[in-house]
């Protein structure tokens, strides 16, 4: 059975970090309706001055973060020693189980164009090790027809799968490229959920309503086995992603998300204590 879209949402202008212009998709406002799925910010800039303060050091527990690039540069180091740069087509998926500290200061390009992606971990892994993965963009498979392209950083289309797994959520993160007048079907998991995302072009979502939608927005999907997505006069690009329902309590409170508000507290405490960081 084809999803039908459950609801659509609107990129909001925002700013984050040092002073960073951003599209802010979802957030904690729409709890649980994307798990395990949290947040999800949109970079689209060809004006350094929207993003080059960046993102200085600051902590996160009890999540992942994704940031994808399809365009851009970002230099990034965190707390376990790890440091780098990501550029086109590049990923950086980061677990910050305990605690981590981190930054990620982007650089000046001709354009900025991304995500990040905040997903949530499990009550029983909040406080697993942190650990941290570089994917570049030849770590990252193509599938390819005639009218598409699929960019799969994790999950599996067709017989190639992505270089990301995680095992409780087990998402899957696509970039698609669909021609005009095409069709992209995806068949999926019917208990995960699932939504959409415009980064550039139109496209219908629902063939029932038969509405086009253009970027920079997005829609939530219903239960069903199937995604189908069609283009009209125009090609699209989107992303789409979808993982395991947690079905657990959310405490979220700024770049610390767990399942109470005492561990919240505790996060806090442990911070201004000097001993939020457990394994270096």
């Amino acid at each position: 059975m084809d999803r039908k879209v459950k609801r659509y949402f609107m990129g909001r202008p925002g700013r984050d970090g040092a002073g960073v212009n951003l599209i802010r998709t979802f957030g904690n406002s729409e709890i649980p309706d994307f798990d395990p799925f949290l947040m999800m910010d949109f970079f689209d800039s060809k004006d350094p001055k929207d993003y080059i303060k960046g993102f200085p050091w600051h902590p996160h527990r009890g999540i992942e973060t994704v940031t994808y690039l399809i365009h851009g540069e970002i230099e990034h180091g965190d707390s376990l020693g790890n440091k780098g740069v990501i550029r086109d087509g590049d990923c950086q998926w980061m677990t910050a189980g305990s605690g981590i500290l981190h930054q990620e200061m982007p650089k000046a390009s001709p354009q900025m164009l991304g995500v990040q992606v905040w997903l949530n971990l499990a009550k029983k892994d909040k406080m697993t090790d942190p650990k941290y993965r570089d994917i570049t963009s030849e770590m990252v498979p193509l599938y390819e027809e005639e009218s598409f392209k699929v960019h799969i950083v994790a999950g599996t289309y067709g017989d190639v799968t992505g270089p990301m797994e995680a095992i409780e959520t087990k998402p899957s993160f696509f970039d698609i490229e669909l021609k005009a007048n095409s069709e992209f079907v995806y068949s999926i998991d019917p208990d995960f959920n699932s939504y959409a995302f415009l980064v550039r072009g139109e496209a219908v979502f629902d063939n029932d309503k038969g509405g086009l939608i253009s970027y920079p927005n997005g829609v939530l999907f219903d239960s069903g086995d199937t995604i189908r997505v069609t283009t009209k006069d125009k090609p699209a690009r989107f992303l789409l992603l979808s993982g395991k329902k947690l079905n657990e309590p959310v405490a979220w409170g700024g770049p610390i998300v767990m399942n109470t508000k005492e561990e919240l507290q505790l996060a806090f405490q442990e911070l201004n204590q000097g001993t939020f960081i457990k394994k270096k």
